[in-house]
């Protein structure tokens, strides 16, 4: 495989369901493009929660049915070729969240119509590449699901992680009162972020500062979720990143939405892209791998809490 081969791709891949070992580099064929579809030099893939999931074949829509997988669901990178109709040319600067029938874990990927999203000089490969997943991810649970509007109240745990610094500038963005919790080395970045107040999870209870809020965005599930319920107000709304207490939430008066997951939305990750070029939403990166170290890259982002992603330079400009 050379650098100009457009026939086949390195990509991370796993063959069955297990631990870190089940995590490998694979030479897998990739189709020329059809139909509106581009092919992609990928610069930067990011590393997310949902990588270990599918790995360790806990996430439901991915069975052994799917296997062999390539891993990964948002990139950034380099058109290299097009097909008949496709909006986008050769040399343009896009990225991209992906479904899951395709990993973007890979030097090259193919991007179906519509999931391409311009990347402007102005944003870097790392972080536009950073950023699809975690920044769906945040949006549709704050506007889709959630329905937050300004001057609402919202609390958002995890603050300092790859979806939480992005929905807390989201949320400010928006116009809403953002509490977040965070742990005590974290407080003053979530702060810059734009939070107007930050609780330390681990020497203060958030229930002893927020009260009657619209909104919760969980993604910690657990007694964090339990106790969440309680700082609503009566009709408030908790989105939750995993299965919520749906029986909880009725029995408090309050409401959530059934367990979601994020969905490519090329419209809302424009919306993204632009507030990045415009120096409203900033990307924290806690830290790069190159592509061969993917195993090392999985481990740091599951078990170090990072602040912000982990991402893979697949081929850096």
């Amino acid at each position: 495989m050379t650098e100009t081969d457009l026939s086949h791709a390195r990509a991370v891949r796993i063959e069955r369901f297990g631990g870190p070992e089940v995590i490998d580099l694979a030479d897998v064929a990739v189709p020329a493009p059809g139909a509106g579809t581009l092919l992609v030099r990928t610069a930067v893939a990011s590393v997310n929660p949902v990588d270990w999931k599918i790995a360790e074949g806990k996430y439901p829509p991915l069975g052994k049915d799917k296997l062999p997988i390539v891993l990964g669901r948002d990139l950034s990178g380099t058109v290299v070729a097009v097909g008949a109709g496709a909006d986008a040319k050769i040399g343009d600067r896009v990225c991209a969240f992906i479904d899951t029938d395709r990993g973007g874990q890979s030097t090259l990927v193919i991007l179906k119509p519509g999931e391409a999203v311009a990347v402007p000089e102005g944003v870097s490969f790392e972080d536009a590449g950073a950023v699809p997943l975690a920044a769906m991810t945040a949006w549709q649970g704050l506007f889709d699901h959630g329905g937050l509007e300004a001057g609402q109240s919202v609390l958002i745990h995890g603050g300092a992680g790859g979806v939480g610094h992005i929905a807390v500038q989201l949320a400010k963005w928006k116009g809403a009162r953002v509490i977040a919790t965070a742990s005590a080395k974290d407080l003053d970045f979530v702060r810059s972020l734009g939070a107007d107040q930050v609780v330390d999870y681990k020497a203060e209870r958030f229930e002893d500062v927020a009260h009657d809020l619209d909104m919760v965005y969980d993604t910690q599930g657990g007694e964090t979720q339990d106790r969440s319920f309680g700082v609503l107000r009566k009709g408030g709304i908790l989105v939750s990143t995993l299965d919520p207490n749906a029986a909880k939430a009725e029995a408090m008066g309050v409401r959530t939405v059934p367990r979601w997951h994020a969905s490519p939305d090329a419209a809302a990750l424009r919306q993204v892209i632009d507030l990045m070029a415009a120096g409203t939403v900033k990307v924290t990166i806690a830290k790069a791998f190159p592509l061969d170290a993917i195993r090392d890259a999985q481990a740091f982002a599951q078990h170090e809490h990072p602040r912000g992603k982990v991402i893979l330079t697949v081929a850096p400009d």
